[in-house]
């Protein structure tokens, strides 16, 4: 089975994590954050992976390779200028088989896609969209059904009055290949917007599943995302690493502190004396952790290191960066990779410092 993953958006909202670094490959507990969306296709039984890329695409084809890293093949579609979800589809049309799976590169997941497969291959669709039960509906699109599951009605952002279904689109389709005909090749278009509206009554269904859905796309949506990980609230190849202690400890760490799970700490992690590391945290490789420094419902990306005495809590440091003595970073503070903070700093109120930012002691008190 064939793929097509969407995955050229800048990742704006997820800045400075993507300020550097393509927003797949963003690292994500232990690997590269579309490394769960390829882990989750290959359960399905997808062997054939196309990447359309725009932004930073070549930083993404240095860390996935040709994709026999993880289990797939791998190519790659660069748009010359951004196309839009039907743009992008048209400008890989010749890539594509005539029936594949197209996927919002930004959600991680465990629905179940077989599941999506067989309903499509039941009702004989030209599209069948993958649908999502939230409680509050108000902020996506809702998608009507008729009793047979086809699609009757988009409603974008429903006023309370209008809401009458939870059921929201999960960014995962099956398509056969002649929706493309509704497409012009090098123009910008909406697959959501432009064809499956014209699809409503000519072979478009919908197909409820359950299971765990977030689209990761903003710095708390990403630790929300990293600790239900952590937690096996949604079914990744993590969980036989963390196993039923949801605790991860790699060789060659250095533990002269506590660590309480959920937990994932990398191999040449150092902690301190006296430290504390969890529950809810993750240190990927070579951390080093000061004396008595207390981390907890954070990630601390490669490379990092923290002072003495310092309080990180519901945050994610970028790697490479430079914490001194006494600092706290909380409050959904992001630091990019390579910061620098001198002792005696406070970041907090969800402020952001981009890659490679020095800061003195004590420059920063909120």
């Amino acid at each position: 089975m064939q793929a097509l993953i969407l995955a050229g958006g800048e990742g704006t909202r997820l800045r400075p994590l993507t300020s550097s670094v393509p927003k797949p490959v963003v690292p994500l507990v232990d690997r590269p954050f579309i490394v769960f969306m390829i882990d989750w296709l290959r359960r399905h039984g997808v062997d054939d992976v196309i990447m359309s890329c725009g932004h930073l695409a070549d930083g993404v084809r240095d860390v996935l390779g040709d994709g026999s890293g993880v289990g797939v093949r791998l190519r790659y579609v660069e748009e010359p200028k951004p196309l839009g979800t039907g743009g992008a589809l048209k400008f890989a049309e010749e890539w594509l088989d005539e029936r594949f799976l197209m996927l919002n590169g930004d959600v991680l997941t465990d629905l179940d896609l077989s599941s999506q497969l067989a309903e499509h291959e039941r009702t004989g669709a030209r599209a069948t969209l993958a649908l999502y039960p939230v409680e509050d509906p108000s902020a996506y699109g809702l998608v009507r059904l008729e009793a047979d599951g086809a699609v009757r009605e988009f409603v974008e952002k429903p006023s309370a009055d209008q809401i009458d279904t939870n059921n929201i689109s999960a960014g995962a389709y099956v398509l056969e290949k002649s929706v493309l005909e509704l497409l012009t090749y090098g123009e910008k278009a909406s697959i959501e917007r432009d064809v499956f509206p014209r699809l409503v009554g000519n072979g478009l269904f919908g197909h409820v599943l359950e299971g765990y859905w977030m689209d990761i796309g903003t710095p708390q949506r990403y630790l929300e995302a990293s600790f239900d990980i952590l937690e096996g609230n949604v079914q990744t190849e993590v969980s036989k690493r963390l196993g039923e202690t949801f605790t991860c400890i790699e060789q060659g760490v250095t533990r002269d502190g506590r660590v309480i799970p959920p937990v994932l700490i990398e191999e040449g992690c150092v902690i301190g004396e006296g430290a504390r590391v969890g529950g809810r945290a993750v240190l990927e490789r070579g951390v080093r952790v000061g004396a008595h420094t207390v981390i907890e419902s954070a990630v601390v990306m490669a490379g990092a290191e923290i002072g003495e005495h310092c309080a990180l809590h519901n945050c994610i440091v970028g790697p490479g960066v430079k914490i001194g003595d006494h600092c706290v970073i909380d409050d959904m503070s992001v630091l990019g990779a390579g910061v620098s903070l001198g002792d005696g700093n406070t970041v907090s109120r969800g402020a952001r410092l981009f890659p490679n930012v020095s800061l003195p002691e004590r420059a920063l008190l909120f």
